[in-house]
Order: structure tokens, then C-alpha cells, then sequence
């Protein structure tokens, strides 16, 4: 990889990931942050577990997986392990570095499509379904998009399951 693969994509990039399907969607831009659940929460006035966050994560050190969940879970490496079959040992996030490289943009930012090289697989957290309309980081902190729930798949191919922490 050449250093300029390495520069981050932009909220740009996902807004034209976003037209080419064609559903109307557009990217927001806020004052003030939203890199975190709680912080996008507040900016867009809706409860943390409506924020979509994409965590990149690495099975094997060698293969890239994006997991969105609710803002207000915490991720079961276990159980995402055993949708590959691994152990959690084998189950690791990625660092800030391999955001970049591997999906193009940095933690707080990452959306759930417009990916520079697309992951291997995509889970989408069941708890995202209890609300009709969740909203996903959209290449910036500063930035967010909302989506109809039931369209979040149409968006990255990404598959529902159980991936959040038992309470």
C-alpha cells in the first residue's frame, strides 16, 4: 500500500456510498462530537441503543470483520468468535492503524458501509431491531446518518445475530 491509500476517507465518501443505492439517505454534520453512543445520542436527541456503532474487528490477525451493534450493548467476543467457529482468543479489535488501512476511516467514525476494502463478514446486533430507525457514524466524529432499521443489511450485506453481552 502506497502512503496515500493510507489517508482517510471523508464523510464525502460515504455520502456517495450512501447515493449509489439510491434511498435517499443523507449524511448530518454536527458542532459538536459524536465519536462516541452517548455523545451521538445527545447530538441527535434519541436513546444510546438507536446509535449503530461499527467495530472493526481482526479474526487471526489476518482477517478483517465489521460487527454493528446497539450503543447501549457491549460486545460478546465469544459469541462473535463462535459465528467463525474461533475462540475468543482469536477474536481481537482492531487498532486504530488497521481502521484506516482496512476500512478507511478512524474508531468514532467507521460507518457501516463505503469501506476501502470490504470485511469478510459483516453481524448486525440483534438489538438494533428494537427500534425503527437507528443512526451510524458516517466517516467523521462529527458526522452520522440515519437509516430505517430493516434496511441496515441493504447497506453492507451484514447478517443479524446475537453479538451483544447477556446482561
Amino acid at each position: 500500500m502506497s502512503q496515500h491509500d493510507l489517508s482517510p476517507l471523508t464523510p464525502a465518501d460515504v455520502q456517495r456510498a450512501l447515493d449509489a443505492l439510491g434511498r435517499g439517505i443523507v449524511v448530518r454534520h454536527y458542532a459538536e462530537s459524536t465519536a462516541t453512543s452517548e455523545l451521538a445520542a445527545q447530538a441527535i436527541g434519541c436513546e444510546v441503543g438507536q446509535i449503530a456503532k461499527s467495530i472493526c474487528l481482526m479474526l487471526e490477525d489476518t482477517r478483517p470483520i465489521l460487527v454493528v451493534a446497539s450503543g447501549d450493548q457491549r460486545l460478546d467476543m465469544k459469541k462473535v468468535a463462535a459465528l467463525h467457529s474461533l475462540s475468543a482468543k482469536r477474536v481481537r479489535m482492531a487498532n486504530a492503524e488497521e481502521c484506516v488501512a482496512l476500512y478507511g476511516y478512524a474508531p468514532g467514525g467507521v460507518p457501516p458501509l463505503g469501506h476501502r476494502h470490504p470485511p469478510q463478514a459483516v453481524w448486525l446486533d440483534e438489538k438494533l431491531r428494537r427500534y425503527a430507525i437507528i443512526y451510524a457514524a458516517a466517516g467523521s466524529a462529527q458526522t452520522i446518518f440515519p437509516v430505517a432499521t430493516d434496511d441496515l443489511p441493504l447497506l453492507n450485506g451484514g447478517r443479524w445475530a446475537d453479538v451483544a453481552r447477556d446482561a
